[in-house]
């Protein structure tokens, strides 16, 4: 009896075909493919081009999958985002330029025979009482995904924030959107923030995702009060995709961008994860001259819409490009760090028809390029049989020559700057560098560390941790903890 017992206890067992583990959740999150800028060599391409980013959305994406005990996936690692996302101490400019420029060269903190540039941008800061007037015109999506507590509920306590920093000066309208859209709030001045906070509280999530018509009745309110010489923009908050009837991507590309050349801007910001489509909200912020961030708590939203509220709302400079010419004399080979989806031809740096990025008030942008001296021991490329090295090709010693473009909030024509960059090399680099350098090489790290040379863990926090400097928000402490959390992970 025992034997039949068990005998009949196996047969009720299903089949090993049948005893999976549980299936893992489905990722249905969307970033646009990033193929890693490689090794150039000067005498085949001596001019590096590419747009501005203020963008800050990959960094909090990053951070959110770290706070989960997850690696993100390399594709939402914009190396430019992590960077740009901390502010650096640059000299503010003088002078009727919208900012300044700085450049910095030293070694390499992940390959002692190489050197990286360093070039910062520091726009103007306008104090809160000389902002214009501002036409805001909220966008939410009250989706059924809006649910869950990181998505609508984090949303209402982000614009709060940004309701509270408003005056009588200002104005907010906002449109809903799911099944159907429609208006909840008819232009208010911001000194009724009563007024706009209950419009908030009164938002409910349910339907499915009808973004394009949104947008379209949200840039209508936005024409309705309109502010010549003042702020126009719309600020769309979504935790993803635009997923109910027929929606042409392109077809909305071509809205905002007429929108946006009538003197309408367009802010991304993204809430939750689960369907989300960053590669979307990037392109819809890049195409609106507008910034994309990614609000993942509400210290988050605090940053964005409180400290940098300046930076989100006004800007001080559009289609803003910056071009490196490299001395062949002195450089034999370069790379770009990040910028991947920013790169532009070398004609587009002159044609005022191609579009390119904004920066905001007080707004700082950072880029780094890691290269090689002619007379180095680090270069990554054979020589050409056929091709000699060009000699005497650059003026005197320079390094090389920086060139950028940019118009005026309310311009059509650009306005160009140059400005010579000779190789000396700082002993001590600054925190600025070597803070950069370390968020630099954590995004290589995510991103496979292809260039890094084995860089990484002890050396890399206290690479961190000697340059974190002065830190009045704590974010560059955050950094390092995520740093130490990523080593655990990886």
């Amino acid at each position: 009896a025992p034997v039949m017992h068990e005998r009949a206890q196996l047969a009720a067992m299903p089949s090993p075909a049948l005893m999976r583990a549980p299936s893992a959740p489905v990722e249905r999150e969307r970033y646009a493919e990033i193929e890693a800028n490689g090794v150039m060599a000067v005498v085949e391409t001596p001019v590096s081009t590419f747009s501005a980013d203020v963008d800050s959305g990959a960094y909090a994406i990053v951070r959110s999958y770290l706070n989960e005990g997850r690696l993100p996936p390399s594709d939402a690692v914009r190396i430019e985002e992590l960077v740009n996302y901390f502010n650096y101490d640059y000299p503010a400019p003088t002078g009727e330029l919208p900012f300044s420029l700085s450049t910095e060269v030293a070694r390499t903190p992940w390959n002692p025979n190489t050197h990286l540039l360093h070039i910062g941008i520091q726009g103007k800061a306008v104090a809160a009482g000389e902002r214009p007037p501002a036409n805001l015109v909220f966008l939410i999506d009250v989706s059924g995904s809006m649910g869950m507590p990181n998505k609508l509920p984090l949303l209402k306590r982000a614009f709060k924030l940004l309701v509270k920093q408003l005056g009588p000066k200002d104005t907010v309208s906002m449109v809903v959107y799911a099944g159907a859209s429609g208006v909840v709030l008819e232009p208010t001045p911001g000194s009724e923030g009563a007024r706009i906070i209950a419009a908030l509280e009164q938002l409910d999530a349910g339907g499915s995702t009808h973004g394009s018509e949104g947008i379209q009745l949200a840039y209508a309110m936005a024409e309705q009060g309109f502010v010549e010489g003042g702020i126009n923009r719309v600020i769309i908050a979504t935790d993803g995709d635009f997923n109910v009837g027929v929606v042409d991507t392109a077809q909305l590309l071509d809205i905002i961008e007429r929108k946006r050349d009538k003197g309408i801007a367009l802010t991304t910001l993204g809430f939750g994860r689960g369907n989300y489509n960053d590669e979307l909200m990037e392109q819809l912020a890049d195409k609106g001259n507008g910034n994309y961030a990614y609000i993942d708590n509400i210290a988050e939203a605090r940053k964005v819409l409180v400290e940098e509220l300046g930076a989100t709302l006004e800007t001080i400079a559009k289609d803003v490009k910056l071009q490196l010419e490299w001395n062949p004399a002195v450089v034999a080979e370069y790379r770009l760090i990040g910028y991947e989806n920013r790169l532009l031809e070398r004609e587009d740096f002159n044609n005022d028809q191609v579009d390119a990025g904004e920066i905001g008030a007080g707004h700082t942008v950072t880029a780094l390029y890691e290269f090689s001296l002619v007379d180095g021991d680090a270069k990554r490329l054979e020589p050409l049989r056929y091709q000699s090295r060009v000699s005497g090709g650059g003026q005197g010693e320079e390094l090389a020559f920086l060139r950028l473009r940019y118009k005026a909030p309310d311009g059509d024509t650009s306005r160009l700057i140059e400005e010579p960059i000779t190789p000396a090399v700082a002993d001590k680099p600054s925190d600025n560098f070597r803070f950069s350098a370390a968020v630099a090489a954590f995004g290589q790290q995510l991103r496979g560390g292809r260039y890094l040379e084995g860089f990484g863990g002890e050396s890399l926090l206290e690479l961190a941790r000697d340059a974190r400097g002065e830190d009045r928000h704590g974010y560059r402490g955050e950094f390092i903890r995520l740093l130490e959390t990523a080593q655990s992970l990886d």
